[in-house]
């Protein structure tokens, strides 16, 4: 079965080394998987319920939900920011949480992964990701992690597309969210 994944990246910077790796993730999608990283997290105004009604839905978010909602999964790329996840996937964590009980996201698979400066690769962002994102009405594939630490130094003159052991275990992440993607087919 083939799976369309929707990468999202907490990073607005252009040269965000988590960005680099949602690029890497497009270009290691195994065969039967596409990874479309959307783009346009910026333009999405902060969650509110007042412009969250019918006919008032900022275009950026229904963009991103109708992006979501044509998605078998969801791959999040997560920095961290000051020990905790940042506000523009939050934000997009929010839109995607609703209406309530029935939001863009409920119910499908989602893995959670990144990179970080610091020794841990941002566990710390990732856990409150998952957390978020699970309350939200994903499907968190616990199992499925990746954590790269030092990300300013061991990016600073390689892509992530080009890191040997990165490339192998972003792949790995991919076919395994794959697989989950494909479960409900085959249920």
């Amino acid at each position: 079965m083939s799976a369309r994944i929707l990468a999202l990246v907490g990073s607005l910077r252009a040269g965000s080394h988590n960005r680099q790796l949602a690029e890497a993730a497009v270009k290691l999608a195994p065969e039967g998987s596409e990874v479309a990283l959307f783009e346009g997290l910026a333009e999405i105004p902060f969650y509110n319920e007042d412009i969250d009604v019918e006919g008032s839905v900022p275009a950026a978010a229904v963009r991103l939900r109708e992006a979501a909602a044509g998605a078998d999964a969801l791959l999040l790329f997560t920095p961290e920011y000051n020990g905790t996840i940042p506000a523009v996937l939050k934000n997009a964590i929010d839109w995607l949480s609703r209406p309530y009980g029935a939001g863009a996201i409920s119910g499908k698979p989602v893995a959670v992964v990144g990179t970080a400066f610091g020794q841990y690769g941002g566990v710390w962002a990732q856990d409150e990701t998952r957390k978020s994102v699970g309350i939200a009405g994903g499907k968190v594939i616990e199992d499925i992690k990746l954590s790269i630490p030092g990300s300013v130094t061991r990016f600073a003159e390689l892509h992530p597309a080009d890191d040997t052991e990165v490339v192998e275990q972003l792949t790995e992440v991919i076919t395994r969210l794959h697989g989950h993607a494909a479960e409900p087919a085959a249920a």
